[in-house]
């Protein structure tokens, strides 16, 4: 059995952030963590000793996956440095990009009069960004952009406003496709140009963005 990655550390991140308002409502957002759970599936099936960070997600961890559940996006920032180095990084989480500033004690009610309620959001740090400044830095850092247009233009940009090797893209719609279905399409983005995985079962895409993955460690060996 073919095994690319043996002797490899592979860290993914997968899942959504919940960013709490107050003890009943939270900030969250419609990623599933299929594609996460499956690049990790597919990583340690190609011999690679993997990590996975999970947000809040009702899915088992892959066999032989080292799981950290996490809930916020400071949470999944702190467990991804404390998880690091590694030898490839893929950040597939849909990290919330805002969380709120201050968080109630007690659950925030509806006032007599109240014709809406308004939120002070904060900006969250940037583990993808992060990560690719780390020292050492992982030899591979892989980045995924989750768009509603312009998929190839924004994950181009992306790629070089990160500072990141590969930007996995893919179309979400409002009605939670991309995120939540079993099927995806990925165009994922380097340097040298793109290629577009899928449309196909998430699985399948797993297996081959690990399979472009070990090729590209094979070109650089360190």
């Amino acid at each position: 059995m073919s095994a690319p990655l043996a002797g490899r550390r592979v860290l993914v991140t997968a899942g959504p952030t919940f960013e709490d308002l107050d003890p009943v409502r939270f900030l969250g957002n419609r990623s599933s963590g299929k594609m996460g759970f499956a690049i990790a599936a597919a990583a340690q099936r190609a011999g690679a000793d993997v990590v996975l960070v999970a947000g809040p997600v009702h899915l088992p961890a892959p066999e032989g996956v080292q799981r950290i559940d996490v809930r916020s996006a400071a949470q999944m920032h702190d467990a991804v440095f404390a998880a690091l180095p590694a030898d490839v990084y893929i950040g597939a989480a849909a990290v919330a990009d805002f969380t709120p500033a201050h968080i109630a004690s007690s659950k925030i009610k509806k006032q007599p009069g109240d014709d809406g309620l308004q939120l002070r959001l904060v900006r969250t740090r940037d583990i993808l960004a992060d990560v690719a400044l780390a020292t050492p830095r992982p030899t591979l850092v892989v980045g995924f952009a989750a768009e509603t247009d312009a998929v190839d233009e924004h994950a181009r940009a992306k790629r070089i406003a990160k500072r990141v090797d590969l930007i996995a893209a893919n179309r979400v719609g409002i009605d939670g496709s991309g995120f939540e279905g079993d099927d995806n399409t990925l165009h994922v983005h380097g340097a040298d140009g793109h290629v577009q995985l899928g449309p196909a079962p998430k699985t399948e895409i797993a297996d081959q963005l690990v399979a472009l993955i070990a090729a590209r460690l094979q070109q650089d060996p360190r």
